[in-house]
Parts: structure tokens; sequence; C-alpha cells
């Protein structure tokens, strides 16, 4: 009888499920919009996502994870409860077992608000599992082998490197510079460079359209609307791909810091192995262009991208999930 063991990654920008012998079957953005006067949910997911920036003032869109963890208790729980239902609907046979992601740098008290809102989801046993470990294991890494791989995962909240070595972490830090502040960073940059004010959703669109890390040979160009702070009017303002480089330099330094101080912490014998193997990148942050091309131009480590960066930890959880609960069965 098949059961609806579930792994999720539970994100700062987006939730991903994962269900034993399904695959990824739901991919929503972790935003909740809510009436303040009464407290009643209006919309979970993309809904709610659609009015981020745009709501009157007694409806609110909330993202209840920041930077890796929870921040709003008592949404989070209603929101994992809306996709958990989505994702395997409401006729069960039992309680499914569900493992969820957590970052490297989680504290013991935040691992203990995810397991607690997730055993109010209706679970019947809970797993927390590290982001870089599900990561690799998503990413076709075998992490049971004697030697070093290292995975740079960018999420939307935090950015968590680690060295795997034997199924488990040898080093690793968790950054608080992720995807969340490659937009801001742009938002900021517009502000100050062209006078515009734009909204989180504009510079999540100039990320993804022409966002670079790294100098390109050929510039890519994007109309941008905003409003003018000296006149208070609608304004359209061309950008350029080497404009993002410049106005990214600041988080995409500190996420290269970050690798450089795993790597200086990392035992000799795996080192070699890294420098043999390269690094691999993760998490929605790893779609940015010019990054393994920034990473590698100040690690010389060659840096590949994982097959499908946004999936990756998600199917490593689930994975993970198919291998505990396949152990427990024999």
């Amino acid at each position: 009888m098949q059961y609806a063991d579930i792994g999720i990654d539970l994100g700062t920008a987006s939730v991903l499920v994962y269900i034993r012998g399904k695959g990824v079957v739901l991919k929503e953005p972790s935003v909740v919009a809510y009436n303040r006067d009464t407290e009643e949910i209006m919309a979970i997911g993309e809904d709610a996502r659609l009015m981020l920036g745009r709501t009157p003032g007694n409806i609110v869109a909330v993202r209840p994870l920041r930077q890796g963890v929870i921040s709003n208790y008592k949404i989070t729980e209603q929101m994992m409860r809306y996709f958990i239902n989505k994702a395997i609907g409401r006729r069960i046979h039992r309680k499914p077992f569900i493992a969820v992601c957590v970052p490297s740098g989680a504290t013991e008290v935040e691992k203990k608000a995810v397991e607690d809102a997730t055993r109010l989801c209706g679970a019947r046993d809970v797993e927390t599992i590290e982001e870089p470990i599900a990561a690799a294991i998503g990413a076709g890494i075998d992490i049971t082998k004697p030697c070093g791989n290292m995975i740079v995962d960018i999420g939307g909240g935090t950015s968590d490197i680690a060295v795997i070595s034997l199924g488990g972490t040898v080093v690793s830090t968790s950054v608080k510079v992720a995807g969340d502040d490659f937009d801001e960073a742009i938002v900021r940059y517009m502000r100050k460079k062209h006078n515009l004010l734009i909204g989180d959703r504009t510079a999540e669109d100039i990320k993804i359209k022409i966002g670079s890390a790294y100098p390109r040979a050929e510039d890519d160009y994007m109309d941008v609307r905003g409003r003018n702070l000296v006149t208070g009017l609608p304004k359209t303002v061309r950008v350029s791909s080497e404009e993002t480089e410049e106005a990214l330099r600041e988080p995409t330094s500190q996420i290269i810091e970050a690798i450089h101080s795993v790597l200086e912490n990392t035992p000799p014998e795996l080192a070699a192995d890294i420098a043999d193997r390269g690094i691999v990148l993760t998490g929605g942050g790893a779609l940015l262009r010019g990054l393994e091309d920034l990473i590698y131009s100040k690690t010389g480590i060659n840096t590949i991208t994982a097959e499908d960066p946004m999936t990756a930890v998600a199917i490593g959880t689930g994975r993970y999930v198919e291998f505990i609960v396949g152990y427990r069965e024999d």
C-alpha cells in the first residue's frame, strides 16, 4: 500500500512538496495574504504573491518565513497545512511521515519550531534535514562516498555553503544573503542611480530577465517602470545588464567571502577533491547569470549549476524520505 510520505522544501521564497513515488507535485510562493482586522486568510501561494505591494490597508500580504526560519508561527502552520492538503488531498489512509529542510545554520529552537508546525499539520513523524545535504542528494551526488563535495545552495533568504563527505557535513556556513537580497540591491541601485522607486516584484523581474553577476560580452537591456522620486510621477528607464552587475556586486561578494571561509577551513584531502570535482550550485539564486564565472574567477575552481537547481533541495528531501521510510519498512 502506497502512503503519502512527503518531503518539503520550506523556503523563504517558495515551498516545494515532494510526494514519495510521485516526485515534486507542488511549487508555490511562500506568501500569505490575510485581513489584518479579522485575521482571516484571504489567499495563499501564487494568488497571494500577486497581491504583494497591491493590497488595501486592511489586507496584508506577507512572507511568514524570513531568511529560512519561521517569523510568523501561526501563519506558517496554516500555509503548510494548505500546501500539504493541496498536494496530497484530504483523503489519506494514515498520517504522513514528513521531512522538512532547514538552513545549515538553524538553531535547535528554530528546528523545533519547524518540527512543531509540521506536526500540527498532521504528520505522524517529522525529521529535519540540512539544506546542503538535501541539495547534494537532489543534484545527483553520491554523498556516501569518502570524497569531498562542495555545495552552494542559494535560496531566497539564505545561502548555505557546505563540504560534504561520507553522508555528513564536514564544514559549513549559512549566510543571510540570497535571492531576496539581490532584489533589494537592485531596488537600492535604481533609487540611487536613476531616482526611480520600484517594488520588489519589478526588481525580481530585472534580476530574472537581465540580471548578471559577471561582466558579459554583450549587454541586455530592459525598460523599467517606476515612480520618479523627484517629480512623484510614473517614469520609464532603460536599464542594462552591466548596471545589474554593479548593483549586485555587494551581495555576490558576500557569498564569495563565505565560500572562501569554508574552503579555508576544509581539510586538505577534501580540498583536493573539490579542486578536482568542482563546486555545485543549487537553489533559485544559482540561476543568476554569470555566477558560475564569478565563483571560478575568485576561487579558480570549476563551478557548475545542478540540472534543475530550483527543485534540487525538494528532490533531495524526497529521496531522503524514500530512503528513511523504505529502511524502516524493511
